[in-house]
């Protein structure tokens, strides 16, 4: 992952992708009001390749994450912490004299912004309704070639279910499908649309390995990943006769 450099956060004013909007509404009697982003609704692909036996995923860099990483750096103080009886952490500040003599670059290394790695993220293949001419199954057949670089009929697309994402903020509805691909259907590398600055890295888990995968917090990823191996355990395992280690 290449490094990042001249991050510069400015006013969003105009996108074609989130509209922030703040509606005032009654409720019981009550007024009040919430903000929110008016944003497209989505499509995901849980993809199994049936040749390896292996789920196929994507593993790409998320300013939005990366930008959560870095403030949450950039509001935790440098602390020594000492263990209490209980085994609870207590920060301890340092006296005035210990900070005399502390060079520049010293102070300015705690607040350093993260690595880019901090903003990367595991993700079932996905992509934006935003081409009103094409089904749901249409769309995440584009986007599975695109990412993964996987040719499957749209027809052979199984739809899991639909539901909505980030209902504190955009509401928005994520339609996800089941495709079972083949080594036989990869006619590219995948790795997204470079003329639209995607840059995209498919990333292989075995079956066997799933399920650890999923709930290893260790390793960032998205709520679609980890619904998505429970359904297939519990829809598709016994198919395979293979477990998936829940």
């Amino acid at each position: 992952m290449e490094e990042i450099n001249n991050v510069d956060v400015t006013p969003c004013t105009e996108s074609d992708y989130l509209k922030p909007l703040r509606v005032h509404y009654n409720q019981n009697g009550t007024k009040k009001s919430w903000d929110f982003m008016r944003t497209h609704d989505s499509v995901s692909v849980l993809i199994f390749n049936t040749s390896s036996h292996c789920f196929v995923l994507v593993k790409q860099f998320r300013p939005a994450v990366y930008m959560c990483e870095w403030e949450r750096t950039k509001t935790q103080p440098p602390q020594s912490a000492e263990k209490t009886e209980e085994g609870a952490s207590e920060a301890t500040a340092p006296a005035p004299e210990s900070l005399e003599g502390q060079s520049a670059a010293e102070g300015e290394s705690s607040s350093q912004r993260p690595p880019a790695s901090a903003g990367v993220t595991y993700e079932l293949c996905a992509g934006l309704v935003d081409k009103p001419n094409l089904s749901l199954e249409e769309i995440a057949r584009q986007e599975v070639l695109e990412e993964c670089g996987y040719d499957v009929p749209a027809s052979k697309l199984k739809r899991i279910t639909s539901y909505r994402s980030g209902v504190g903020v955009t509401g928005a509805k994520q339609t996800m499908f089941y495709a079972e691909v083949s080594d036989d259907n990869c006619v590219s590398a995948g790795g997204g649309e470079p003329r639209e600055g995607e840059l995209i890295e498919v990333v292989k888990v075995p079956l066997h390995e799933a399920m650890t995968f999923a709930y290893d917090e260790r390793i960032p990823k998205t709520m679609g990943i980890i619904f998505s191996f429970i359904w297939f355990h519990n829809n598709m395992s016994p198919k395979y006769k293979i477990s998936t280690n829940v």
